[in-house]
Formats: structure tokens, sequence, C-alpha cells
């Protein structure tokens, strides 16, 4: 059986980018698709928002291998944010498409893309869930307060 890959997919499987880890990354996260076998591996290192750098590491097939080359290329240099809202069909267009029975390839990476994320956001929370946790505990102090006021008296 032969896949019709693109000539980019073929670039990007023989010529992948940001391939490798990160030392002092930010944030890792594995992902792995049970049926096919393939796994991804992503290191991230982010400043104010930014994704500043990111790589892949891949045991998979050539799709796999591009489509996480394609994604650390859209991603790096983006927000957070916008990082968050790369969709898996964005990946495919990039490439100028992928075979049906590879199309799974780029699900897979946007999900790592996701957890690595996640696992940042983990790690490093943003000033609005600094502040809520701020005003929660603000609150939480005052009603201890009131309490053993109440008690005294």
């Amino acid at each position: 059986m032969s896949l019709n890959y693109t000539k980019k997919t073929i670039s990007h499987f023989l010529h992948p980018q940001n391939l490798g880890n990160i030392k002092d990354a930010d944030a890792r996260a594995s992902v792995g698709n049970m049926v096919c076998g393939d796994q991804l591996a992503f290191s991230i290192k982010v400043r104010d928002g930014i994704i500043k750098d990111i790589k892949f590491l891949s045991f998979g097939c050539a799709s796999n291998i591009a489509t996480a080359s394609v994604l650390t290329q859209k991603v790096k240099g983006a927000t957070i944010e916008k990082a968050k809202n790369l969709d898996w069909q964005k990946i495919v267009k990039e490439l100028g498409g992928l075979p049906n029975q590879k199309v799974h390839c780029s699900i897979l990476a946007v999900e790592g893309l996701k957890q690595v994320i996640s696992e940042y956001e983990a790690g490093h929370p943003t000033v609005e869930v600094k502040a809520k946790k701020i005003v929660k505990t603000t609150k939480v102090v005052k009603k201890t307060i009131k309490s053993k006021v109440k008690k005294t008296k």
C-alpha cells in the first residue's frame, strides 16, 4: 500500500523542525495512541505568556513527525491562549493534506500541545488565578478573626 504524502509532509518528516528536548523546560508532557503505537513528548519554555521555545520527541510514523514539526512552528512565539486554540485541521491544511488513515496524527499532536500547556498552567498560575486565591484566603482569614472575636466577648 502506498501513502500519498505531500512534498511538504515528506520535507517535515525528513527535516523536522524543533526536534529535541528543552533541558530547563517550564513543562513537559507525553501523549500516545494505543492503536497505532505513535508517541509524542513535548517540552516548552514560556515567558510572559508567550511560548518562547517548544520541542518534541517522536516515536512514530512520517505523519506523526511531520504534524509535530508543523505544530511547533505554528505555536513558537505565540501566546498560550492562541496556542490553546490551534486546531488539528490547520496542521493538515499546512501540510497540504494527509492520507485519511493518518489524520489521527495531527489530532495526537494537538492533544500533546494541550497537555503540555495544561502542565505549564498547573505549575505557573496566572495573575488572575493568584488574585482569586488571595481573595479566598482573605475571606477565610476574616471569617476566622470574626469567629475568634465572638468567642472572646
